[in-house]
């Protein structure tokens, strides 16, 4: 991986605490990472850390999960089969606004003297908090205190308590705002290069949202809208109380694009002014404006009669029992601690609510890649999920299984069999256009029926198979045997013309990660239908039935995947990546000027393509997902191939590599790896933070921790462990849910401790020993060092 300056933030504004992000002082040059950095997300509703006076902003935006609008994809030269329809997340209406005016002076912090400041995100109860003094143009000491969150709890609400006092009397003005944000940027928006970035979103150059319907009384607005193209429709609205001794009036005002409630207030010195803003969203891609409208007043009834503290009440609650589940503790420099905690919230945020959507590359925390769900839901934040909260990634492979027919066309459409998922979407359409390094990434499909493996291999939960799994495992097994072919000499199948994970390498032949992948997925589907009609008979006649499923087709699986082809080279003894990879001239690194990566903006893609560079781990990751497939040996070269040639110029990368490096004793390239990936978006690693955190990474964290350090593997649905814990860490610490058993597992350098907290005994392997886990019995171990012969008297016995 090509070196990276790391833009760490500065302890003496963002100091470490281990359960809080803290900004100590105003920042115009660290603005942008910070509206990223304090975002709130419940996975439904997301809203960037802007202020509540609306005022200096980089990027405000505030969305809603798979609410989008449609555009047409041009192309400059046309194609059969080309992806028709773009979508594009649409930037809501803005509620956070309070714009504050003393003596009729505007706060604007840029100018304002601000003697007093402290903003923090804390990741135990999920409130964004701010409280700063003032010192107004007049003289006069403003002291404002807000508090800010996105429930988890209820899906649709959130809500900003906003107090302010002075220490004289003053006429104050505090503008509450519903603001239609319409897109004016250029639809191309540049990078800093000043060329297109193919990463960021698009901007309408025409109005999105059209106001439909409204209520506006007392101090009450609610607007009902509908999109022009796609014709979702959203019902946003906002109340509020007021509390003050003060005397006070209130005006309420709307328009199209702006609806405002403004208080006017004559404080009296000392005597506080606070303001608890209630709001909500509702989207619906068939349910008229005028019914969200009506959904969101009875929303609003219910914050406002149970009040802002019943929101932060069962937020930390929330919470509480999240980080039960999920907290991973290390022991090593306070920052650390911070940062993976931020990461982890980060996945939370991203996820919590996400129930009837997937999961966008960023999260709701910014439009770059337009809101579009990826391959990185299912292999880099499914596993978090999977073991720390199986509700969701059941409702993810739920809501991809909602897409299979979608699927099934765009395989159609393709002269294909069976169903291939769409690259990159919202709506279930394909949406990337340009097809080389999008369409072609067939492996998506492979890369579904991992997540089902390994979800129904970790829970123990077979009802998922017969609900959806195994429709879409017939499906995709259908696509790679029409996809692929028996060579008519050797007899092996071969997979041509597609795309791996690494995007700098396109349209090749037998991409190692793609066929072993759909190897995989082939036998796995084989296995399933064959379990279904032996075991549930009833549910394999209603697969048979909506499938079409014919008796011979899981013979052809089972054939095709056992004949794939495996690309390998015996003078290097390695793994090439495809069929060709190994005798393109290397990319010269040597005289590559750091300000030219990541490549992609830099370089035609004809240039990139025709070298041995990569822009992501693409064997590398195939030999962390299906590791019980390659030997120790096997993973060392490779690795040692393969990783001067990887640029990092995606954020998927370091993560995996870190996890790789771990495993065959590479502890300081392992650390190198994972520093990139947790601070990948806190220090501003790929240069893009203020587009959004990057989720797939904060995933990878997860991982990289559990499989990298806690050498951690969960192969045909057996739990093992092989610590990897740095030399520099004391301990590593982090809860797991397995089948039905709750375990915590405790590493440090003297002694191993495994517990089953909760659940049904559980048999795990511990450096090749198998251990059983009773609750109320945890278990010690004394290390050993890594890779060496088991000797069992080189261990204790299990702890009272």
């Amino acid at each position: 991986m090509i070196p990276r300056k790391l833009k760490l933030l500065p302890q003496h504004l963002y100091p470490a605490e281990e359960w809080s992000i803290v900004e100590t002082g105003f920042s115009r040059h660290w603005m942008g990472n910070a509206e990223t950095i304090f975002a709130l997300s419940n996975g439904f509703l997301g809203i960037r850390g802007i202020f509540e006076e609306g005022r200096p902003a980089i990027e405000a935006a505030t969305f809603c999960n798979g609410f989008h609008e449609t555009w047409t994809i041009v192309h400059a030269e046309e194609a059969y089969g080309f992806a028709r329809t773009g979508q594009t997340i649409v930037n809501c209406p803005d509620v956070t606004l309070m714009k504050l005016y003393v003596d009729d002076e505007p706060l604007y912090l840029p100018t304002a003297r601000v003697t007093e400041y402290r903003r923090e995100l804390c990741f135990s109860d999920g409130v964004l908090r701010r409280e700063l003094n003032w010192s107004s143009p007049a003289g006069k000491q403003v002291h404002i205190r807000s508090s800010r969150l996105v429930s988890f709890e209820h899906r649709h609400i959130g809500a900003i308590d906003y107090e302010v006092t002075v220490d004289t009397d003053a006429p104050i003005v505090i503008s509450s705002q519903l603001l239609n944000r319409q897109d004016s940027k250029p639809i191309d928006e540049p990078n800093n290069n000043g060329l297109p970035d193919p990463r960021q979103g698009r901007r309408f150059d025409r109005r999105v949202l059209n106001a439909r319907t409204h209520v506006a009384e007392d101090n009450r607005i609610v607007t009902g809208y509908h999109t022009t193209n796609s014709r979702m429709t959203l019902g946003v609205g906002m109340d509020h109380v007021v509390e003050t001794d003060n005397p006070w009036q209130a005006q309420t005002s709307w328009t199209e694009d702006l609806g405002k409630v403004v208080f006017t207030i004559d404080a009296r010195a000392g005597e506080p002014i606070r303001i608890t803003k209630y709001f909500t969203y509702h989207t619906s891609r068939s349910v008229p404006s005028a019914e969200l409208v009506d959904r969101s007043m009875r929303t609003l009834d219910r914050a406002v009669r149970d009040g802002y503290q019943e929101l932060e009440t069962a937020q930390a609650a929330f919470l509480e029992r999240f980080w039960s589940r999920a907290d991973v503790v290390v022991e090593a420099e306070p920052r650390v601690q911070q940062a993976i905690r931020w990461n982890i919230f980060q996945v939370c945020q991203a996820s919590a609510r996400a129930e009837t959507s997937g999961i966008p590359a960023k999260g709701l925390t910014g439009q770059a890649y337009e809101g579009h769900y990826f391959w990185d839901t299912e292999i880099y934040v499914a596993p978090f999920l999977t073991y720390t909260g199986s509700r969701i990634t059941r409702n993810l492979l739920r809501f991809r299984h909602s897409m299979l027919d979608q699927a099934k066309n765009r395989a159609a459409d393709l002269s294909e069999q069976g169903a291939l998922f769409p690259w990159r979407t919202i709506n279930g359409e394909e949406a990337s256009s340009y097809y080389a390094a999008g369409t072609a990434q067939y492996h998506i499909d492979a890369d579904i029926a991992y997540a089902i493996k390994r979800y129904v291999e970790v829970r123990g939960d077979p009802e998922l198979l017969c609900e959806v799994g195994a429709a879409i495992l017939v499906e995709t097994a259908r696509m790679w045997t029409g996809l692929g072919f028996f060579a008519p000499d050797s007899g092996s199948f071969h997979i041509h013309g597609v795309t791996g994970p690494d995007e700098y390498t396109t349209v090749v032949n037998d991409n190692m990660f793609t066929n072993i992948m759909a190897r995989t997925n082939l036998r796995y589907a084989e296995e399933v239908v064959s379990w279904m009609r032996d075991e549930r008979p009833t549910d394999y006649r209603r697969l048979v039935h909506d499938t079409g499923l014919r008796q011979e087709e899981p013979i052809h699986w089972r054939r095709a995947a056992d004949a794939m082809f495996i690309p390998y080279d015996s003078d290097r003894g390695i793994n090439p990546q495809d069929a060709n990879f190994l005798a393109k001239e290397v990319w010269d690194f040597k005289n590559t000027p750091v300000d030219h990566y990541p490549l992609l903006l830099n370089y035609h893609p004809l240039v990139i393509y025709r070298h041995q560079v990569i822009k992501q781990a693409d064997v590398v990751l195939a030999m962390v997902l299906l590791g019980d497939e390659f030997s120790l040996d096997q993973k060392r070269r490779n690795f040692d191939y393969y990783d001067p040639l990887t640029t990092g110029d995606s954020s998927l990368s370091a993560c995996v590599q870190s996890i790789l490096a771990a495993e065959i004793g590479y502890e300081q390239k392992a650390l190198e790896y994972f520093h990139y990936a947790l601070l990948m978006d806190l220090a501003d690693v790929a240069g893009n933070v203020v587009d959004g955190a990057h989720i797939a990474s904060t995933g990878g964290v997860w991982m990289a921790l559990t499989y990298g350090f806690g050498g951690m593997r969960d192969f045909q649905g057996r739990l093992s462990f092989d610590p990897r814990l740095p030399a520099s860490w004391h301990r590593l610490r982090f809860p797991l849910r397995f089948h039905e058993t709750r375990l915590i597992v405790d590493l440090t350098h003297d002694i191993y401790r495994f517990e089953a907290i909760a659940g049904e005994p559980l048999t795990v392997t511990v450096q090749g020993e198998e251990i059983l886990l009773e609750p109320g019995h945890p278990v010690e171990l004394r290390p050993l060092p890594p890779n060496l012969p088991i000797d069992p008297k080189a261990r204790s016995e299990p702890a009272s």
